[in-house]
């Protein structure tokens, strides 16, 4: 009696096992495709700073419209190596500004995002550059941390902003730079223009990226705008001080981007001691020559000391005409400032530029 009770307790557990393993086996091929699923899709990821490795560096050419009046500089950002106790990159920057003046500091980047924390190592002159750097490489962050998005998702969000398209992946592109070519896919919205940010899904940041200003009349100016120059790895030579000539005319957009202002020179190559002749053009965002200008007209050396000051200056016919002699060689600043236009004062906003030039 006890041996058949074991018989069938024995035949009744390898039906139950059978059964078990009929039921299981199935859950864990859908398991192991599951996760087949999961690492394609992962793999098709792209987040601020996927890819990124110790001991390597990146160096862009950047365009940032709050930025310097929207004059192009350098920025290396050098991934030194990962705090892992901190949980963010140790990455020394350096930046070459419109001038030619050097100036470096220590980001402390998130591992989340690549965003550069309140941590980060820097001085008074290269605060400018931090913000700079969020607006323009780190701009996506908020689109995409760690994990990040698929590169074929339909959308990856929208703007804060009313109206505009959805962020989303547009496609593949090959896109030639200083650095070389890459294969990327574009990330692409419109708002009041088409808006393109290209990256590469083993790169940390973006490769290239254009992005206009929202405005609602006229050709938009330029928000931001980069494109890599170089990368490699080791840690990068810091750059040289650069003493730039820069050659007339130059053309700046004043703090909002409503106007252009283009400043000439006359001689070619300003020498301290001897007359320079400036003449001045005012223009909207679309290029369009304004009249009726009223505008004020300073001349500083780097340390604020002031060479020239003419307040309450006309331009009727949309230019102006000052002679200045510079007492110095080196540096020094020429700043235009729009008051008016055909009567309208710009308000508590400065509508100004300012233009980095040098005596000999």
């Amino acid at each position: 009696m006890n041996v058949k009770q074991n018989r069938n307790s024995g035949t009744s557990f390898g039906i139950f096992f059978a059964l078990t393993a009929m039921l299981v086996a199935p859950i864990l091929l859908l398991s192991e495709s599951t996760i087949g699923i999961q690492k394609a899709y992962a793999d098709n990821n792209w987040y601020l700073g996927k890819g990124a490795k110790a001991n390597t560096y990146y160096t862009y050419k950047i365009q940032d419209h709050d930025t310097k009046e929207s004059q192009p500089f350098i920025m290396t950002i050098y991934l030194k190596q990962f705090d892992n106790s901190k949980g963010y990159w140790i990455a020394p920057v350096y930046v070459t500004e419109p001038n030619g003046n050097v100036i470096n500091g220590t980001f402390h980047l998130s591992d989340l995002d690549l965003t550069a924390l309140g941590s980060s190592q820097i001085s008074t002159a290269l605060r400018p550059y931090k913000s700079a750097y969020v607006n323009t490489l780190a701009w996506l962050a908020s689109f995409v941390p760690k994990p990040g998005q698929s590169l074929s998702a339909p959308s990856w969000g929208k703007l804060a902003a009313i109206g505009g398209s959805a962020i989303a992946p547009s496609g593949a592109a090959k896109v030639t730079v200083p650095a070389g070519t890459f294969d990327t896919t574009a990330i692409s919205w419109h708002y009041g223009a088409d808006n393109h940010i290209y990256v590469n899904p083993n790169i940390p940041y973006p490769i290239k990226a254009q992005a206009f200003a929202a405005v609602t009349t006229g050709a938009p100016p330029i928000q931001y705008a980069f494109e890599l120059q170089s990368t490699g790895q080791g840690q990068p030579k810091q750059p040289k001080t650069l003493i730039l000539e820069p050659k007339s005319p130059l053309t700046l957009q004043t703090g909002r981007g409503t106007y252009n202002i283009q400043l000439f020179w006359q001689p070619a190559i300003i020498v301290h001691g001897k007359v320079t002749q400036f003449g001045i053009l005012f223009m909207d965002s679309s290029n369009n020559i304004q009249n009726q200008v009223s505008y004020t007209f300073s001349v500083t050396t780097p340390d604020g000391k002031i060479i020239k000051q003419a307040a309450d200056q006309k331009a009727p016919d949309g230019t102006g005409k000052q002679s200045i002699i510079i007492p110095q060689a080196g540096p020094f600043m020429v700043k235009v400032s729009i008051d008016a236009v055909t009567g309208n004062p710009s308000g508590e906003f400065i509508e100004s530029a300012t233009f980095n030039l040098a005596a000999k």
